[in-house]
């Protein structure tokens, strides 16, 4: 029996630069199924996205959606893309199981944890203030450099890591420190700063940016005073969810997150595609 992909729509360009097309899953040329692919917005057009990949009741449990997301593969290496991702919920265990056996690797997860209408106190000796505009200059030059670093030990090519930490920062924070909805802050404990918080709204919800120790202070529980400074500030602004990521291999941050009710609502994974 032959699986193809047989295109619904014209390859589609969007205005942002991104490529995008719909297929059915064909078994002899009976529909079983749709795919839609297409490049990303983020890592640009040498990486591909498969947006949806569904396949009928009926037909499920006969290898049809693994030929698919292989057929898959070769259409974007037609499109000169050299990875593709897929962003996998947390309610779909079997679309993550596929993925693994396809070979693609969990980058990162998008983390949430519901609050209570109370805020959670500070351990004693630690205050949040303000963060300065020096101070915001300073960190934003080493976040961009962590940022691009980090994408590039997930094989995107470094030029492209760099591009992309700096659109994004961009993107975010187009008024720097005055953003609207973004709120840095200073942890201090004892009278010295040991951390910083990125915290921002995402539709309804807060979401941690970012969250850092100084090199200095790490070790002593401060990450967790800065994730209570988070949920404390999230209730405060009357967000009853608070979301974040956490990309694959932070090993304490990982474990900081699970031990303090943050769930995994979403998996993003990528595989590389070798070129023929």
């Amino acid at each position: 029996m032959t699986t193809t992909l047989r295109p619904t729509e014209p390859l589609q360009r969007r205005d942002d630069g991104t490529r995008s097309r719909r297929y059915q899953v064909c078994v002899n040329g009976r529909p079983v199924g749709v795919i839609h692919l297409g490049t990303s917005a983020s890592l640009g057009d040498t990486v591909a996205r498969v947006h949806d990949l569904r396949i009928e009741e009926g037909d499920r449990r006969r290898g049809r959606a693994t030929v698919a997301a292989l057929a898959a593969e070769e259409v974007v290496r037609g499109w000169g893309c050299r990875q593709i991702e897929a962003v996998v919920p947390a309610d779909a265990p079997e679309a993550l199981r596929l993925a693994r056996t396809l070979g693609y690797v969990l980058r990162n997860r998008g983390m949430e944890k519901p609050l209570g209408e109370v805020p959670p106190e500070l351990p004693p000796g630690s205050v949040a203030r303000p963060m300065t505009e020096a101070e915001f200059a300073a960190w934003r030059e080493s976040e961009a450099e962590h940022y691009a670093h980090t994408w590039a030990e997930r094989g995107v090519p470094e030029a492209e890591a760099r591009a992309k930490a700096r659109r994004d920062l961009e993107q975010l924070l187009p008024d720097g420190l005055a953003t609207a909805h973004a709120r840095f802050s200073v942890l201090e404990h004892e009278g010295t700063r040991v951390g910083v918080l990125w915290l921002a709204r995402r539709d309804e919800r807060g979401f941690v940016f970012d969250v850092e120790v100084d090199a200095a202070h790490r070790g002593r529980g401060h990450g967790r005073t800065l994730m209570l400074l988070a949920e404390a500030q999230a209730v405060a602004a009357g967000r009853r969810v608070l979301g974040l990521n956490v990309f694959a291999g932070n090993t304490p941050a990982e474990r900081l997150y699970e031990s303090l009710g943050y769930t995994t609502v979403l998996s993003a994974l990528y595989k590389p595609l070798l070129q023929v």
